[in-house]
């Protein structure tokens, strides 16, 4: 097969990569995609970075095994603990996914920003280096202890997240933050909760589109881009749970693997 024509592969922890699919669908509608949750062993936050590694090595070769032409490691904690190793491996592109730390510490007019994201993240090499080019600006860290479990489990709009993002996000609003970075795919799926709590002037940031834009670049760049006119396949793989990702993505189906 014509390489621009194979699927570009996505994987997560579990169910919040498909954030960064719908971002990259919405802008390459004519790509085909394979989406890979990894929920049996979410949240990769809590795991050590070697556990990290190899599970991205295993989603990896997953979605080779299906012909994917490009792999998104659709999840922050996988990106900061695991890109340097995947690209040394193997001889295909991959996108990573960070926290937009940078254009909110570039734009901050309180000289305070926040960042919501897992521990694998916040405790990574990739995160810290870049965190250490703002000393000038106050970065609030927060581990989002538990949030990723509940969304796995169903409960995005549960009584439980709503007690543990006001939690997470008070001094946050004490210290006067004017941005909110989300370091995690699945917390773009909270924002509906986290406006409620956050003062109208905190924008809330997330990296989803400038991953999608960075998807089609390298993607030109490669000459894999599926310029062909047709009507695009989006598959979707779970080994736990396939109803809450189902729930996610409604007009796709979802299948059961053990991967």
């Amino acid at each position: 097969m014509e390489k621009s024509l194979q699927p570009i592969g996505l994987f997560d922890s579990g169910i919040g990569g498909t954030s960064i699919w719908k971002e990259i669908h919405s802008l390459l509608p004519n790509e085909d995609t394979i989406y890979l949750a990894d929920s049996r062993n979410a949240p990769y936050g809590q795991r050590s970075k070697e556990e990290i590694v190899e599970l991205s090595f295993k989603n990896t070769d997953y979605l080779l095994e299906q012909g994917a032409k490009m792999v998104v490691v659709a999840c922050n904690t996988a990106t900061t603990n695991a890109i340097t190793e995947l690209r040394k491996a193997y001889n295909i592109p991959f996108i990573g996914i960070e926290p937009a730390i940078k254009p909110a510490a570039i734009h901050t007019k309180t000289n305070a920003i926040g960042i919501l994201a897992t521990k694998g993240t916040l405790s990574s090499e990739l995160f810290n280096k870049t965190v250490a080019g703002f000393t000038d600006v106050n970065v609030i860290e927060q581990v989002g202890y538990n949030l990723v479990s509940l969304i796995e489990n169903g409960k995005l709009n549960s009584p439980e997240v709503m007690e543990l993002l006001k939690e997470y996000l008070q001094p946050m609003i004490d210290a006067n933050i004017d941005y909110l970075v989300l370091g995690c795919s699945h917390y773009p799926y909270l924002v509906p909760q986290i406006k409620k709590i956050l003062p109208e002037t905190v924008a809330i940031v997330d990296s989803g589109a400038a991953v999608a834009k960075r998807t089609k670049a390298v993607l030109k760049q490669h000459n894999l881009l599926n310029t062909l006119p047709h009507e695009s396949t989006q598959a979707f793989y779970t080994n736990f749970n396939p109803e809450v990702l189902q729930s996610i993505v409604s007009n796709y189906p979802v299948a059961e693997r053990d991967f």
